[in-house]
């Protein structure tokens, strides 16, 4: 699966602050960065908005775009602001491995917490997607999704294996822009402790949410139960 232009320019980038090559603090300006990665403008700032949502930069008005020094000194193993970018690129750690274990995959009909959440007929069908997500062969991440089969009609197993959002953005055209999240933590189940090597005193975070289309359209509600080592959360504020 081709890689989208600006997820490309995003890692590169990503790479090059955590390399040190910007020692100033400071990224070259959009024109510059056109020029650099061989996109248009629009790739750039959409690049650059990822960044930005994700606190790794800032951008001054009439200065320019900078590098956040106290992303240096707070770098999260777990940073997720539900872009699109998908959950997995949001671990941020130097050379980890990522990958998936499909642990279930079938086809069933709505229930009424799922129905209600996707905006369903009580009669429609969704797909229950349950994988097993890894860093370095180390499982962090349960995540059971729910996607209505009359917006994905050709989902399948294969595609699972890898990132569903970017799938959807590239072969679909929907783009994953929104996510409304809650965030807690509950004492570990016997399954919990089973498929996250956790011990039976050890809490698992719990993150539940319903992800949305840039046109609003609810397409996955979503539940993850997560290794507490990798439940250090940032968020990015505006206080205006």
């Amino acid at each position: 699966m081709a890689e989208l232009a600006y997820h490309r320019v995003y890692s590169q980038l990503t790479a090059q602050i955590k390399a040190g090559q910007y020692p100033d603090y400071r990224l070259p300006d959009e024109r510059s960065l056109t020029d650099q990665f061989g996109v248009s403008r629009s790739t750039i700032k959409r690049a650059l908005g990822i960044l930005v949502s994700r606190g790794i930069v800032f951008q001054k008005q009439g200065a320019g775009t900078f590098v956040n020094p106290l992303y240096f000194k707070s770098k999260p193993l777990f940073n997720y602001t539900g872009d699109n970018i998908g959950i997995t690129d949001s671990l941020v750690q130097d050379g980890q491995q990522q990958s998936i274990q499909v642990l279930h995959f079938h086809v069933q009909k709505a229930k009424d917490e799922i129905a209600q959440s996707l905006f369903l007929q009580p009669n429609d069908f969704v797909y229950r997607i349950e994988r097993l997500r890894l860093v370095d062969g180390q499982p962090f991440m349960i995540e059971i999704g729910y996607l209505p089969i009359r917006l994905v009609p050709d989902l399948n197993e294969e595609v699972i294996q890898d990132s569903l959002y970017k799938y959807l953005e590239k072969e679909q055209h929907l783009q994953v822009t929104k996510s409304f999240l809650n965030i807690s933590t509950e004492p570990s189940t016997a399954s919990d402790q089973k498929l996250l090597q956790l011990k039976p005193n050890e809490p698992v975070g719990v993150m539940e949410g319903i992800f949305f289309t840039d046109s609003g359209t609810p397409i996955e509600f979503s539940r993850m139960r997560i290794h507490y080592k990798y439940m250090q959360y940032n968020s990015f504020v505006s206080l205006s």
